[in-house]
């Protein structure tokens, strides 16, 4: 009959080795880490073998925030969400921008000052619709 294991001699898997290389990323991101330290730590950090060995590489960094949905975010801090931020900024920029000129035409001549949604109607309704199909959207309770 073998012995019991304390929880901190615990064998970790890859998926935990993910954590501590998300947090250790996080900690690189908002100044925590230099890139050196950061490339040491994340090196050390897939030669782990138990939870005691992954505790000892983010000992010094400040506790995080609970991963998930911040109050108030629109869009994820993934890949998709910054993509689809981006695209929003630029789409909100050029429609004040086509509903200014239109205006201002509007006003000088008998053009409707409606004709900017030509173009930022379809538009909109296309990032609209990918935000809904879940793109870049930030999720409730969790990543």
């Amino acid at each position: 009959m073998s012995e019991a294991v304390e929880p901190q001699q615990v064998r970790i898997s890859d998926a935990d080795r993910q954590a501590v290389a998300d947090r250790l990323r996080a900690a690189h991101a908002e100044g925590y880490l230099d890139l050196a330290e950061y490339d040491e730590r994340l090196t050390e950090v897939w030669r782990m073998r138990t939870r005691a060995d992954l505790g000892r590489v983010t000992a010094d960094l400040p506790a995080v925030a609970a991963p998930g949905r911040r109050d108030g975010a629109v869009f994820s801090a993934t890949a998709g969400g910054v993509a689809m931020r981006v695209l929003s900024v630029i789409w909100l920029c050029l429609t004040a921008a086509a509903a200014a000129g239109t205006g201002v035409l509007a006003l000088l001549t008998d053009l409707s000052p409606w004709w900017f949604l030509i173009f930022s109607a379809p538009t909109g309704a296309v990032l609209a619709t990918l935000w809904l199909a879940g793109a870049g959207r930030a999720r409730r309770g969790g990543r």
